[in-house]
Parts: C-alpha cells; structure tokens; sequence
C-alpha cells in the first residue's frame, strides 16, 4: 500500500565524502600496489600478473598499466592481452579500463588488435553511444587493418544519423570519416543527401559536415556543399552553422569561398553586429582577396543617406567593435592609414559616451600596428586545408587534444588518458574572439 503524502520519508544511508567504497573489496595485492603507490616500491608488469583486470579498473592500476605498456616487451603484452581478454567488452566502457584497451589498441600486435576488434562485432553501435566505449571504437578505427574498419563502421548503417547526434556516437563517425577508406562509409554521405541544412544547424551534426568538407572525394563535398549553399545566410546567423560556413571560407574553394563572401557583403552591418555571424565577417576578412576586403571597406566608410556613419555603429558594436579589428589586423600599408583616418573622427565622437572597452581596444591597434603576417588565402603564405581550430581534428592520428567544441574531432581525452588526467569528465565552454560566445558543453570528457 503506497505510504500518504504527509508520512515521514525513511531517512536515506549516506556516507562521509571521502570514504573509500573499495576498503574489503579490493585484493590485497591492489591495495598494496594503492599504498606504496607514493612510496619508493617499483612495481613491474609481472608483480600484478593474475590481477590484470582488477588495476585495469582502478584509477591507480589503470594508470600504471598504461604507462608499462608503453614500453613493454612482447611476453609482458601477451600476458595481459590474455588477461583482458575474457573481460575486454565490459573494459572498454569502464572509467578507467577503456584507457588500458585503447593502450592495447596502440601498441599491441596485430593479432591481438585483431581479437579485440573481433569483440566489439555487434556491440560497435552502443559502444560508440557510451561515453568510454566511444574513444574505444575511435582507437579501434586508427589502429585495426581496412577489413575490420569495414566491419566496425558497417554496424552503424542501420542508424547513422542517431550516431551524429549523439554527444558520443559523433565523435566516432569523425573518426571514421578521417581514417576509413571512402567506399566503406558512402552510406555516411547518402544519409546527409537532404539533411544538410538539419544537421549544419545541430551541436553535433555540424562537426561531421566539417570532417566531410574536409576528408571525403570532391564528388562527395560538392554534394553537400550545394546543399549548404542553398541555406548559407540561415547558416550564417546559425549558433552552430556558423561554424560551417567559417570552415568554407577558410579551407573551401575559391568560388565557394566567394558565394559565402557576397552573402555577408550583402547584409554586412547586420551581420557584423550578430553574435554568430560576425565570425563569418571576420573569417571573410581573414580569408577573402584583397578586393573582397576593399569592397568591405567601402562598405563601411560610406555615409549614409540620413548622415549616420556604418563605421561608427560597427565600432561602438560588442560584435561589429571585433569585425573593425580584425580590418585593422589585415589590412596593409595605404588602405590601412586611409581606413584610420576614416576612423579618427568617429573614434572622437565615441570617447563622448560611454564606450571606453570597445574604443580602447581599437586604439591600441591603430597604434601598435597589424600583426606581422597575412593569413589570407591570396596571400604568399595560402593556407592549406587544415582542420580549423573549432572543429579541428589535428594531429588526428593520435585523438585530439584540442578544445571539444562545435569544431572539434576528437574526445580530447582519448589521447590524454588517465595517465595525466583520470576524472575528466566535462568539457568547457570557451569564449570565441573574447565575444562570451560559449562553445556548447559536451559532458564526457575533456575534449
């Protein structure tokens, strides 16, 4: 009989905060290892022998295996991979055991890359939605031959997009873009034919386009690069398509750098004083021809019809005050004294009112000068296509250990493991051009 509304709730055990749960469970040989852990002891592969699995699954242990094996000799890794073995599965999504199976994956040998793989056959999909088996399935993909890749990836056919969208599962379908031979994952492309616009506009979505505009056969991005130009000024102004349409500017074609370009010279006050969209602004500037930039420039040192100055309006902006440094950080020689003389007389209107952040940091440009080197594309030092910094998967061989953002490849902590940080379990928002534009949080890791 269920208890009434009013009656007294049964008062719940707790336990103090630093109280081990593990006291009675571990063996003793683990809790030895534990406590002689900041002591002189060393300890060898061979003293935990018969305990493998147990320390894989400590914070401690797991940690110790992982930096033996590193440099252990083929006897020690076949010893624990037989230890593993039995227990690989469960490993793979544990805290702290999933860092010793990526570790196998690293430097175990073929054989017993292949028998771990093997394991994960019809588990790949849940595996890549768990948090830990997630940078498993991504270690799995960078280290086992193209046969197994095919097989891995295949069992996400079924349900790819759900595999996008998910915080963990995109990461994986990264992994596969990046390193799995293209006629294995054309399903990947086919599942985006009319999606493009959905998924460039969602948190995780937008960084598989961005590993598809930057890994797949030219065939295949063009495909989605007609979908994406069909919405490119939705995508603009988009929190997450941005992103997107910054990555075309910066490492796209010259002709589809320039559709995104006359987008943004269309509606270029607008935008520039967007929060999202003054990105793409300053990506243009960054990353357009000289004349593209000059076409911007006049844009905003003409009058308008009523007397009003768009220069003015765009420096005492909290976004369009970012678009006006950038000009001031590219710009070169004559046509950047000239757009500081256009400059002076709003910059005196300004100090009137209350605008003395946006003002001061303007002023320290015009008089410390523009940074010494040229990132344009039509410049002497062109840019290759490289991943870009928010959805960058560099140096994607090993998982990257940049910032887990709407750019980003990568869980960060796939590379970084236990070893230098075990609990890391959330990833932070980060500040785009000092504008608060906070990244969204994936909660799993530190990416």
């Amino acid at each position: 009989m269920p208890m009434p509304p009013y009656a007294p709730t049964q008062p719940v055990p707790t336990r103090p905060k630093d109280q081990d749960v593990g006291v009675g469970v571990r063996s003793v040989l683990l809790e030895e290892f534990r406590s002689n852990s900041k002591s002189n002891k060393r300890y060898e592969l061979k003293d935990i022998y018969n305990h493998v699995v147990e320390f894989s699954g400590d914070q401690h242990g797991s940690r110790f295996i992982q930096q033996k094996l590193e440099t252990a000799n083929s006897d020690e890794k076949e010893q624990l991979f037989r230890e593993i073995q039995p227990n690989a599965l469960q490993l793979m999504t544990d805290v702290f055991g999933n860092y010793v199976i990526q570790k196998l994956f690293e430097h175990g040998n073929q054989i017993q890359k292949r028998v771990l793989a093997e394991q994960m056959k019809n588990h790949v999909m849940e595996l890549s939605m768990q948090m830990y088996g997630c940078r498993v399935v991504q270690k799995a993909l960078e280290h086992v031959l193209a046969d197994q890749q095919a097989e891995l990836v295949e069992e996400l056919r079924s349900d790819v997009l759900k595999c996008v969208k998910d915080q963990n599962g995109n990461h994986v379908v990264q992994k596969a873009i990046e390193r799995v031979p293209t006629e294995h994952i054309q399903f990947v492309i086919d599942a985006f034919r009319g999606q493009v616009h959905v998924l460039a506009t969602h948190p995780y979505g937008c960084r598989v386009i961005q590993r598809i505009l930057e890994y797949c056969k030219p065939h295949d991005q063009a495909v989605v690069l007609e979908e994406l130009h069909q919405c490119a000024s939705m995508l603009i102004t988009d929190q997450y398509g941005n992103y997107v349409t910054q990555h075309v500017i910066q490492h796209g074609k010259p002709e589809d750098r320039a559709k995104i370009i006359k987008i943004i010279t269309a509606q270029l006050l607008t935008l520039s004083k967007h929060k999202f969209a003054s990105n793409v602004v300053e990506k243009s500037i960054q990353f357009g021809t000289s004349e593209q930039r000059k076409a911007i420039v006049a844009q905003l040192t003409a009058m308008h019809s009523d007397g009003s100055s768009p220069l003015q309006l765009m420096m005492k902006d909290q976004y369009g005050n970012y678009v006006i440094q950038k000009l001031l950080g590219q710009l070169k020689g004559e046509e950047r004294d000239n757009f500081v003389e256009d400059m002076k007389p709003q910059l005196i209107q300004l100090k009137k009112y209350n605008f003395g952040k946006q003002i001061a940091a303007i002023e320290k440009l015009i008089f410390t000068g523009p940074p010494p080197y040229n990132n344009s594309p039509a410049g002497p030092s062109a840019i290759q296509t490289m991943p870009i910094e928010i959805t960058s998967s560099a140096p994607t061989p090993m998982l990257t250990n940049g910032q887990n953002s709407p750019q980003s490849s990568s869980l960060p902590s796939t590379n970084v493991s236990t070893i230098d940080d075990p609990s890391d379990s959330t990833s932070s928002g980060k500040t785009i051009n000092g504008k608060d534009a906070v990244l969204p949080e994936v909660v799993i890791n530190a990416a």
